[in-house]
Protein backbone atom coordinates (compact mmCIF):
# COMPACT_ATOMS: atom_id res chain seq x y z
CA UNK A 1 0.00 0.00 0.00
CA UNK A 2 1.61 3.88 -1.25
CA UNK A 3 -1.20 5.15 0.84
CA UNK A 4 -2.19 2.81 4.38
CA UNK A 5 -4.47 4.40 6.69
CA UNK A 6 -3.07 4.75 10.00
CA UNK A 7 -4.66 3.19 13.70
CA UNK A 8 -2.15 4.84 16.29
CA UNK A 9 -3.45 3.34 19.30
CA UNK A 10 -2.25 5.40 22.74
CA UNK A 11 -2.82 4.44 26.64
CA UNK A 12 -1.87 6.47 28.98
CA UNK A 13 0.72 6.18 32.00
CA UNK A 14 1.49 2.45 30.90
CA UNK A 15 4.63 0.34 31.57
CA UNK A 16 5.05 -1.91 29.11
CA UNK A 17 5.89 -5.16 32.05
CA UNK A 18 2.24 -4.53 32.52
CA UNK A 19 1.09 -6.24 29.80
CA UNK A 20 0.97 -9.64 28.63
CA UNK A 21 3.52 -9.97 25.90
CA UNK A 22 5.82 -7.56 28.12
CA UNK A 23 5.96 -10.62 30.06
CA UNK A 24 3.19 -10.21 32.79
CA UNK A 25 1.81 -13.70 34.06
CA UNK A 26 -1.26 -12.02 35.95
CA UNK A 27 -2.98 -8.83 33.49
CA UNK A 28 -5.31 -10.59 30.88
CA UNK A 29 -4.40 -8.48 27.24
CA UNK A 30 -5.02 -11.30 24.61
CA UNK A 31 -6.04 -8.55 22.39
CA UNK A 32 -3.18 -6.72 22.48
CA UNK A 33 -0.63 -9.87 22.94
CA UNK A 34 -2.14 -11.23 19.63
CA UNK A 35 -1.74 -7.70 17.51
CA UNK A 36 1.66 -7.66 19.23
CA UNK A 37 2.54 -11.23 17.54
CA UNK A 38 1.87 -10.24 14.39
CA UNK A 39 4.01 -6.63 14.80
CA UNK A 40 7.55 -5.75 15.31
CA UNK A 41 7.90 -5.39 18.90
CA UNK A 42 10.18 -2.32 19.67
CA UNK A 43 11.36 -3.75 23.54
CA UNK A 44 13.64 -0.54 24.14
CA UNK A 45 11.26 2.40 23.32
CA UNK A 46 11.80 5.25 25.51
CA UNK A 47 9.95 8.66 25.93
CA UNK A 48 11.58 12.17 25.39
CA UNK A 49 10.22 13.42 28.47
CA UNK A 50 8.33 11.27 31.15
CA UNK A 51 5.22 13.46 31.52
CA UNK A 52 1.84 13.50 29.63
CA UNK A 53 1.87 16.85 28.03
CA UNK A 54 5.51 17.72 27.16
CA UNK A 55 5.53 13.61 25.91
CA UNK A 56 2.45 14.38 23.81
CA UNK A 57 3.44 16.98 22.11
CA UNK A 58 6.59 15.73 21.15
CA UNK A 59 5.04 12.30 19.63
CA UNK A 60 3.00 15.02 17.50
CA UNK A 61 5.37 17.47 16.50
CA UNK A 62 8.34 15.42 16.63
CA UNK A 63 10.62 17.56 18.60
CA UNK A 64 12.02 17.64 21.92
CA UNK A 65 9.73 19.68 24.58
CA UNK A 66 12.55 22.62 24.93
CA UNK A 67 12.29 23.12 21.32
CA UNK A 68 8.79 23.13 20.83
CA UNK A 69 7.66 25.06 24.17
CA UNK A 70 5.43 22.59 25.75
CA UNK A 71 8.34 22.20 28.44
CA UNK A 72 6.30 20.81 31.28
CA UNK A 73 2.23 20.44 32.10
CA UNK A 74 0.35 23.13 31.31
CA UNK A 75 1.95 25.11 28.51
CA UNK A 76 -0.70 24.70 25.27
CA UNK A 77 1.33 23.97 22.54
CA UNK A 78 1.92 26.52 19.83
CA UNK A 79 -1.12 27.35 17.84
CA UNK A 80 1.03 27.36 15.01
CA UNK A 81 3.41 24.39 15.37
CA UNK A 82 4.02 21.84 12.83
CA UNK A 83 3.24 18.02 13.35
CA UNK A 84 3.26 14.62 11.34
CA UNK A 85 -0.65 15.17 11.83
CA UNK A 86 -0.40 18.19 9.57
CA UNK A 87 1.82 17.01 6.78
CA UNK A 88 -0.90 14.34 6.60
CA UNK A 89 -3.75 16.38 6.40
CA UNK A 90 -2.06 18.18 3.98
CA UNK A 91 -1.41 15.44 1.35
CA UNK A 92 -4.27 14.21 1.62
CA UNK A 93 -5.42 12.15 4.56
CA UNK A 94 -8.35 12.80 7.24
CA UNK A 95 -7.56 13.10 10.27
CA UNK A 96 -9.30 12.09 13.67
CA UNK A 97 -8.28 12.26 17.48
CA UNK A 98 -11.05 10.30 19.79
CA UNK A 99 -9.65 10.94 23.31
CA UNK A 100 -6.96 11.89 25.39
CA UNK A 101 -5.26 14.82 23.07
CA UNK A 102 -3.39 16.39 26.07
CA UNK A 103 -1.86 19.27 23.41
CA UNK A 104 -3.53 22.07 25.38
CA UNK A 105 -4.22 23.20 29.15
CA UNK A 106 -6.51 20.93 31.46
CA UNK A 107 -6.04 24.31 33.58
CA UNK A 108 -5.99 22.53 36.88
CA UNK A 109 -4.24 24.39 39.44
CA UNK A 110 -3.98 27.94 37.87
CA UNK A 111 -2.87 29.63 41.38
CA UNK A 112 0.10 27.49 41.53
CA UNK A 113 1.15 28.53 38.30
CA UNK A 114 0.76 32.60 39.25
CA UNK A 115 2.57 32.09 42.20
CA UNK A 116 5.61 30.21 40.49
CA UNK A 117 5.93 32.91 37.82
CA UNK A 118 4.26 36.01 40.06
CA UNK A 119 2.11 35.98 36.90
CA UNK A 120 -1.47 37.87 36.64
CA UNK A 121 -3.71 35.73 34.69
CA UNK A 122 -4.26 38.72 31.93
CA UNK A 123 -0.47 38.96 31.77
CA UNK A 124 0.06 34.71 31.42
CA UNK A 125 -2.93 35.32 28.82
CA UNK A 126 -0.36 37.97 26.67
CA UNK A 127 2.54 35.15 27.29
CA UNK A 128 0.95 32.60 26.10
CA UNK A 129 -2.26 33.70 23.58
CA UNK A 130 -1.47 34.56 19.96
CA UNK A 131 -3.05 38.13 18.60
CA UNK A 132 -6.40 38.81 18.14
CA UNK A 133 -7.31 35.79 19.71
CA UNK A 134 -9.59 34.77 22.97
CA UNK A 135 -9.23 31.29 24.39
CA UNK A 136 -7.28 29.74 21.34
CA UNK A 137 -5.69 27.36 24.40
CA UNK A 138 -9.02 26.14 26.02
CA UNK A 139 -10.33 23.62 23.88
CA UNK A 140 -9.14 20.72 26.76
CA UNK A 141 -10.49 22.54 29.25
CA UNK A 142 -12.04 20.47 31.95
CA UNK A 143 -13.86 23.18 33.40
CA UNK A 144 -14.94 24.20 29.59
CA UNK A 145 -16.47 20.99 28.44
CA UNK A 146 -18.42 21.14 31.63
CA UNK A 147 -20.00 24.39 31.37
CA UNK A 148 -20.69 24.22 27.29
CA UNK A 149 -20.16 21.85 24.28
CA UNK A 150 -16.76 23.29 22.93
CA UNK A 151 -16.60 23.08 18.97
CA UNK A 152 -13.06 22.69 17.59
CA UNK A 153 -11.44 24.40 14.75
CA UNK A 154 -11.15 22.31 11.08
CA UNK A 155 -7.53 21.78 12.05
CA UNK A 156 -6.49 21.33 15.33
CA UNK A 157 -2.76 20.64 15.04
CA UNK A 158 -3.57 18.89 12.30
CA UNK A 159 -6.88 16.47 13.03
CA UNK A 160 -9.87 17.55 10.93
CA UNK A 161 -12.16 15.50 13.56
CA UNK A 162 -12.31 15.81 16.99
CA UNK A 163 -13.30 13.95 20.41
CA UNK A 164 -11.77 15.10 23.04
CA UNK A 165 -11.50 13.40 26.62
CA UNK A 166 -9.40 15.56 29.06
CA UNK A 167 -8.77 14.39 32.13
CA UNK A 168 -8.21 10.33 33.72
CA UNK A 169 -10.14 7.38 35.14
CA UNK A 170 -13.85 8.49 36.25
CA UNK A 171 -12.45 12.10 36.60
CA UNK A 172 -12.94 12.35 32.85
CA UNK A 173 -15.01 15.33 30.98
CA UNK A 174 -14.47 16.68 27.26
CA UNK A 175 -16.57 15.68 24.68
CA UNK A 176 -17.05 12.64 26.85
CA UNK A 177 -19.53 14.89 28.52
CA UNK A 178 -22.17 15.43 25.98
CA UNK A 179 -21.99 12.00 25.03
CA UNK A 180 -23.04 11.03 28.52
CA UNK A 181 -26.06 13.53 28.03
CA UNK A 182 -26.96 11.74 25.22
CA UNK A 183 -27.52 8.63 26.70
CA UNK A 184 -29.44 10.37 29.98
CA UNK A 185 -26.44 10.69 32.11
CA UNK A 186 -25.48 13.73 33.70
CA UNK A 187 -21.74 14.09 34.71
CA UNK A 188 -21.94 15.08 38.17
CA UNK A 189 -24.08 12.47 39.03
CA UNK A 190 -22.08 9.71 37.76
CA UNK A 191 -18.21 11.25 37.54
CA UNK A 192 -15.45 11.39 40.42
CA UNK A 193 -14.73 10.73 43.73
CA UNK A 194 -18.13 12.17 45.29
CA UNK A 195 -20.08 9.13 43.39
CA UNK A 196 -18.00 6.64 44.04
CA UNK A 197 -19.70 3.08 44.96
CA UNK A 198 -15.79 2.14 46.84
CA UNK A 199 -13.04 4.12 48.00
CA UNK A 200 -9.89 2.36 49.40
CA UNK A 201 -9.59 3.69 52.72
CA UNK A 202 -5.92 4.03 52.84
CA UNK A 203 -5.83 5.71 49.50
CA UNK A 204 -8.86 8.00 47.77
CA UNK A 205 -7.07 7.42 43.91
CA UNK A 206 -8.23 3.67 44.30
CA UNK A 207 -11.23 3.36 44.04
CA UNK A 208 -14.99 1.94 41.96
CA UNK A 209 -17.38 4.10 40.41
CA UNK A 210 -20.65 3.92 40.23
CA UNK A 211 -20.71 4.37 36.29
CA UNK A 212 -21.36 0.99 34.71
CA UNK A 213 -18.83 -0.21 32.42
CA UNK A 214 -20.71 1.10 29.62
CA UNK A 215 -20.49 4.70 30.34
CA UNK A 216 -17.07 4.95 31.52
CA UNK A 217 -14.52 6.42 29.05
CA UNK A 218 -12.78 3.81 28.04
CA UNK A 219 -16.07 2.35 26.73
CA UNK A 220 -16.27 5.80 24.97
CA UNK A 221 -13.14 6.20 23.14
CA UNK A 222 -13.70 2.45 21.75
CA UNK A 223 -17.36 3.46 20.88
CA UNK A 224 -16.54 6.40 19.14
CA UNK A 225 -13.47 5.34 17.37
CA UNK A 226 -15.14 2.23 16.03
CA UNK A 227 -18.27 5.19 14.24
CA UNK A 228 -15.23 7.00 12.68
CA UNK A 229 -13.40 3.83 11.42
CA UNK A 230 -16.70 2.14 10.18
CA UNK A 231 -17.74 6.15 8.76
CA UNK A 232 -14.64 5.91 6.19
CA UNK A 233 -15.07 2.33 5.00
CA UNK A 234 -15.03 2.54 0.76
CA UNK A 235 -13.66 6.29 0.98
CA UNK A 236 -11.35 7.59 -1.74
CA UNK A 237 -9.00 9.10 1.15
CA UNK A 238 -6.73 7.09 3.40
CA UNK A 239 -7.05 8.11 7.09
CA UNK A 240 -4.95 8.40 10.33
CA UNK A 241 -6.93 8.35 13.24
CA UNK A 242 -5.07 8.71 17.26
CA UNK A 243 -7.72 6.45 19.01
CA UNK A 244 -6.72 7.73 22.58
CA UNK A 245 -7.52 6.16 26.14
CA UNK A 246 -6.67 7.98 29.08
CA UNK A 247 -6.45 4.55 31.58
CA UNK A 248 -4.61 3.23 33.21
CA UNK A 249 -3.36 6.75 34.48
CA UNK A 250 -4.22 7.16 38.15
CA UNK A 251 -6.76 8.06 39.62
CA UNK A 252 -7.47 4.17 39.43
CA UNK A 253 -10.99 3.73 39.04
CA UNK A 254 -12.16 0.39 36.81
CA UNK A 255 -16.14 -0.20 36.71
CA UNK A 256 -18.11 -2.61 37.13
CA UNK A 257 -16.86 -6.14 37.21
CA UNK A 258 -13.18 -4.74 36.10
CA UNK A 259 -12.88 -2.83 39.61
CA UNK A 260 -12.44 -6.95 41.35
CA UNK A 261 -10.87 -8.61 38.49
CA UNK A 262 -7.38 -8.78 40.32
CA UNK A 263 -6.92 -9.82 43.92
CA UNK A 264 -4.77 -7.56 45.60
CA UNK A 265 -2.99 -10.59 46.83
CA UNK A 266 -2.01 -12.49 43.68
CA UNK A 267 -0.28 -9.25 42.43
CA UNK A 268 3.55 -9.34 42.07
CA UNK A 269 5.46 -6.37 43.87
CA UNK A 270 8.49 -5.66 41.86
CA UNK A 271 12.13 -7.11 43.64
CA UNK A 272 13.45 -3.27 44.33
CA UNK A 273 10.53 -2.68 46.16
CA UNK A 274 12.60 -2.62 49.54
CA UNK A 275 15.35 -0.54 47.64
CA UNK A 276 17.28 1.14 50.71
CA UNK A 277 18.22 4.15 48.64
CA UNK A 278 21.46 4.65 50.33
CA UNK A 279 22.87 6.41 47.83
CA UNK A 280 20.34 8.09 46.09
CA UNK A 281 19.51 11.46 45.35
CA UNK A 282 18.12 13.23 48.63
CA UNK A 283 14.93 13.80 47.70
CA UNK A 284 14.03 10.20 46.42
CA UNK A 285 15.31 9.57 50.06
CA UNK A 286 12.80 11.70 51.85
CA UNK A 287 10.23 10.28 49.55
CA UNK A 288 10.24 7.05 50.70
CA UNK A 289 11.08 8.03 54.26
CA UNK A 290 7.32 8.80 54.38
CA UNK A 291 6.53 5.73 53.16
CA UNK A 292 2.56 5.33 53.19
CA UNK A 293 1.72 9.02 53.41
CA UNK A 294 0.07 8.89 49.92
CA UNK A 295 -2.22 11.66 48.88
CA UNK A 296 -4.32 12.46 45.66
CA UNK A 297 -1.28 14.59 44.36
CA UNK A 298 0.17 13.39 40.94
CA UNK A 299 3.16 13.84 42.64
CA UNK A 300 6.04 10.45 43.36
CA UNK A 301 4.62 9.21 46.00
CA UNK A 302 5.97 6.22 48.14
CA UNK A 303 3.25 3.61 49.11
CA UNK A 304 3.15 0.72 51.60
CA UNK A 305 2.54 -2.80 50.54
CA UNK A 306 -0.81 -2.57 51.21
CA UNK A 307 -1.76 0.28 48.90
CA UNK A 308 0.71 -0.88 46.18
CA UNK A 309 -1.13 -3.99 45.58
CA UNK A 310 -4.66 -2.22 45.21
CA UNK A 311 -3.49 0.29 43.25
CA UNK A 312 -1.74 -2.87 40.77
CA UNK A 313 -4.91 -4.71 41.06
CA UNK A 314 -7.45 -1.92 39.72
CA UNK A 315 -4.68 -0.55 37.56
CA UNK A 316 -4.86 -4.39 36.07
CA UNK A 317 -8.62 -4.11 35.73
CA UNK A 318 -8.55 -0.76 33.86
CA UNK A 319 -5.95 -2.25 31.46
CA UNK A 320 -8.04 -5.46 30.45
CA UNK A 321 -10.66 -3.42 30.30
CA UNK A 322 -8.67 -1.39 27.64
CA UNK A 323 -7.56 -4.75 26.14
CA UNK A 324 -11.31 -5.72 25.54
CA UNK A 325 -12.32 -1.92 23.79
CA UNK A 326 -9.31 -2.73 21.57
CA UNK A 327 -10.83 -5.81 20.20
CA UNK A 328 -13.90 -3.72 19.26
CA UNK A 329 -11.72 -1.03 17.41
CA UNK A 330 -9.91 -3.57 15.70
CA UNK A 331 -12.95 -5.61 14.76
CA UNK A 332 -14.37 -2.61 12.99
CA UNK A 333 -11.54 -2.67 10.96
CA UNK A 334 -12.29 -5.93 10.05
CA UNK A 335 -15.70 -5.83 9.80
CA UNK A 336 -15.20 -2.86 7.74
CA UNK A 337 -12.87 -4.59 5.06
CA UNK A 338 -9.96 -2.15 6.22
CA UNK A 339 -7.82 -3.91 8.08
CA UNK A 340 -5.66 -5.38 4.81
CA UNK A 341 -4.99 -1.60 4.52
CA UNK A 342 -4.42 -0.07 7.69
CA UNK A 343 -1.12 -0.06 10.09
CA UNK A 344 -1.78 -0.39 13.30
CA UNK A 345 0.52 1.06 16.37
CA UNK A 346 0.74 0.90 20.06
CA UNK A 347 2.11 2.66 22.34
CA UNK A 348 1.91 4.69 25.41
CA UNK A 349 2.85 8.39 26.59
CA UNK A 350 5.26 7.72 29.57
CA UNK A 351 5.45 4.45 32.28
CA UNK A 352 4.64 4.47 36.01
CA UNK A 353 6.88 3.15 38.58
CA UNK A 354 4.70 0.76 40.33
CA UNK A 355 6.18 -0.27 43.40
CA UNK A 356 9.93 -0.22 41.43
CA UNK A 357 12.46 0.91 44.37
CA UNK A 358 9.30 1.35 46.12
CA UNK A 359 8.28 4.66 44.20
CA UNK A 360 4.41 5.19 42.64
CA UNK A 361 3.17 7.00 39.45
CA UNK A 362 5.74 9.87 38.39
CA UNK A 363 7.85 13.37 38.42
CA UNK A 364 11.42 13.87 39.30
CA UNK A 365 12.83 10.31 38.75
CA UNK A 366 14.04 8.68 35.88
CA UNK A 367 13.97 5.31 36.34
CA UNK A 368 13.36 2.81 33.75
CA UNK A 369 9.98 2.47 35.33
CA UNK A 370 8.83 5.82 33.86
CA UNK A 371 10.66 6.13 30.56
CA UNK A 372 9.99 2.48 28.92
CA UNK A 373 6.96 2.37 26.99
CA UNK A 374 5.00 -0.68 24.66
CA UNK A 375 5.76 0.52 21.04
CA UNK A 376 4.29 -2.18 18.45
CA UNK A 377 4.19 -1.49 14.77
CA UNK A 378 2.00 -3.87 12.44
CA UNK A 379 0.50 -3.76 8.75
CA UNK A 380 1.10 -4.19 5.06
CA UNK A 381 4.43 -5.32 4.22
CA UNK A 382 6.03 -5.20 7.91
CA UNK A 383 6.67 -8.67 9.19
CA UNK A 384 6.40 -9.66 12.85
CA UNK A 385 9.69 -9.77 15.42
CA UNK A 386 11.20 -8.06 17.82
CA UNK A 387 14.31 -5.45 18.04
CA UNK A 388 16.04 -4.06 21.09
CA UNK A 389 17.30 -1.18 18.98
CA UNK A 390 16.83 2.12 20.85
CA UNK A 391 14.27 4.35 19.61
CA UNK A 392 12.49 7.11 20.97
CA UNK A 393 8.89 8.97 21.39
CA UNK A 394 9.84 11.38 18.54
CA UNK A 395 10.65 8.72 16.18
CA UNK A 396 7.03 7.82 15.90
CA UNK A 397 5.94 10.64 13.56
CA UNK A 398 8.75 10.16 11.13
CA UNK A 399 7.98 6.53 10.95
CA UNK A 400 4.36 6.86 9.93
CA UNK A 401 5.22 9.65 7.27
CA UNK A 402 7.43 7.19 5.63
CA UNK A 403 5.06 4.36 5.48
CA UNK A 404 2.53 6.83 3.95
CA UNK A 405 4.84 8.06 1.60
CA UNK A 406 4.59 11.47 2.51
CA UNK A 407 7.19 13.90 3.01
CA UNK A 408 8.58 15.27 6.22
CA UNK A 409 9.46 18.82 7.66
CA UNK A 410 12.55 21.09 8.50
CA UNK A 411 13.12 20.81 12.31
CA UNK A 412 12.29 17.25 12.80
CA UNK A 413 14.29 15.76 15.49
CA UNK A 414 13.13 11.98 15.25
CA UNK A 415 14.25 9.00 12.74
CA UNK A 416 12.80 7.20 10.62
CA UNK A 417 12.37 3.32 11.70
CA UNK A 418 11.39 2.01 8.75
CA UNK A 419 15.32 0.39 8.26
CA UNK A 420 14.42 -1.15 11.73
CA UNK A 421 11.37 -2.65 10.46
CA UNK A 422 12.97 -4.42 7.11
CA UNK A 423 15.65 -5.44 9.72
CA UNK A 424 15.54 -5.62 13.47
CA UNK A 425 19.76 -5.80 14.43
CA UNK A 426 19.73 -2.20 12.65
CA UNK A 427 20.72 0.15 15.03
CA UNK A 428 19.83 3.93 14.74
CA UNK A 429 20.47 5.68 17.58
CA UNK A 430 23.47 4.76 20.22
CA UNK A 431 21.85 6.92 23.15
CA UNK A 432 18.96 9.13 23.99
CA UNK A 433 17.92 12.23 25.34
CA UNK A 434 15.23 12.60 27.65
CA UNK A 435 14.23 15.94 29.11
CA UNK A 436 12.06 16.49 32.51
CA UNK A 437 10.85 21.03 33.58
CA UNK A 438 8.71 20.93 36.32
CA UNK A 439 6.55 23.74 37.35
CA UNK A 440 6.60 23.06 41.23
CA UNK A 441 9.95 22.96 43.36
CA UNK A 442 9.35 19.56 44.43
CA UNK A 443 13.10 18.43 45.01
CA UNK A 444 13.99 21.70 46.72
CA UNK A 445 16.19 23.20 44.24
CA UNK A 446 15.40 26.61 44.95
CA UNK A 447 14.92 26.82 41.11
CA UNK A 448 11.94 25.71 38.82
CA UNK A 449 13.58 22.16 38.68
CA UNK A 450 15.40 20.83 35.33
CA UNK A 451 16.99 17.34 34.86
CA UNK A 452 18.40 16.27 31.88
CA UNK A 453 19.37 11.72 31.07
CA UNK A 454 21.39 10.74 28.82
CA UNK A 455 20.63 6.97 28.18
CA UNK A 456 22.51 4.02 26.53
CA UNK A 457 21.78 0.29 26.32
CA UNK A 458 24.97 0.69 29.13
CA UNK A 459 24.41 3.13 31.47
CA UNK A 460 22.40 6.36 32.52
CA UNK A 461 23.77 9.77 33.82
CA UNK A 462 20.74 12.34 35.35
CA UNK A 463 21.57 16.02 36.21
CA UNK A 464 19.26 17.71 38.29
CA UNK A 465 19.57 21.75 38.31
CA UNK A 466 20.97 23.76 41.48
CA UNK A 467 21.41 20.50 42.90
CA UNK A 468 25.10 19.06 44.28
CA UNK A 469 23.63 15.60 43.74
CA UNK A 470 23.19 13.30 40.37
CA UNK A 471 22.54 10.14 39.03
CA UNK A 472 25.08 7.46 37.57
CA UNK A 473 24.35 4.14 36.76
CA UNK A 474 25.93 1.14 35.52
CA UNK A 475 23.44 -1.05 33.47
CA UNK A 476 25.32 -3.26 32.69
CA UNK A 477 26.32 -4.82 35.98
CA UNK A 478 23.49 -3.03 37.67
CA UNK A 479 19.89 -3.73 35.37
CA UNK A 480 17.92 -2.77 38.28
CA UNK A 481 19.20 0.62 39.31
CA UNK A 482 20.02 -0.25 42.66
CA UNK A 483 23.23 1.20 43.22
CA UNK A 484 23.86 5.17 42.41
CA UNK A 485 27.98 5.08 41.22
CA UNK A 486 27.52 8.93 41.22
CA UNK A 487 30.31 9.72 43.92
CA UNK A 488 31.30 6.05 43.15
CA UNK A 489 36.02 6.87 42.60
CA UNK A 490 35.93 3.68 40.85
CA UNK A 491 33.29 5.24 37.82
CA UNK A 492 34.79 8.49 37.59
CA UNK A 493 35.63 7.34 34.00
CA UNK A 494 31.92 6.55 33.07
CA UNK A 495 30.81 9.37 35.07
CA UNK A 496 33.51 11.33 32.67
CA UNK A 497 32.27 9.72 29.42
CA UNK A 498 28.53 9.90 30.17
CA UNK A 499 28.54 13.97 31.34
CA UNK A 500 30.43 14.34 27.82
CA UNK A 501 28.00 12.35 25.50
CA UNK A 502 25.40 14.46 27.45
CA UNK A 503 26.77 17.53 26.58
CA UNK A 504 27.15 16.24 23.10
CA UNK A 505 24.05 15.03 22.52
CA UNK A 506 22.02 18.21 24.38
CA UNK A 507 24.54 20.73 22.02
CA UNK A 508 22.94 18.11 18.90
CA UNK A 509 19.29 18.42 20.05
CA UNK A 510 19.37 22.20 20.47
CA UNK A 511 16.76 23.93 18.36
CA UNK A 512 17.15 23.38 15.13
CA UNK A 513 13.40 24.89 13.35
CA UNK A 514 14.70 28.06 11.98
CA UNK A 515 16.40 28.35 8.71
CA UNK A 516 18.78 31.41 8.16
CA UNK A 517 17.72 33.19 4.75
CA UNK A 518 20.58 35.83 4.79
CA UNK A 519 24.11 35.15 6.01
CA UNK A 520 23.96 38.31 7.78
Amino acid sequence: MSRPNVLLIITDQHRPDHLGFGGNPIVQTPTLDALAARSMQFTNAFVANPLCQPNRCSMLTMRYPSVHGTRHNGIALDWDANTFVRRLRSSGYRTGLVGKGHFQNFELFPEIARRQFDFSHDEQARLTGLPGTNGWDRYESIAGHLAEDIVFPDDYYGFDHVEIVSNHGDQCTGNYVGWLREKGHDWHDVAGLDNAEWTLPEWDQVRKPSMPPELYPTTYVAERSVDWIESRAGGDEPWFLQCSFPDPHHPFTPPGDYAHMYDPADVEVPRTFNDPHTRSAAHIQRIVGGRGNVTSSPDLQAPDEHQLRHAMAFEYGAITMIDDAVANVLGALERSGQADDTIVIFTSDHGDMFGDHGLLLKMFVHYDGVLRVPFTITGPGIGAGTTDSLCNTLDLGETVLDLCGVASYYGSQGLNLTPILDDPTVELRHELLIEEDQIRDGIRAGVQPRMRTLLTTEARITRYQNLGYHDLYDLENDPDELENRWDDPSSAGLRTEMGERLAEMMIACANPSYRPNYIA
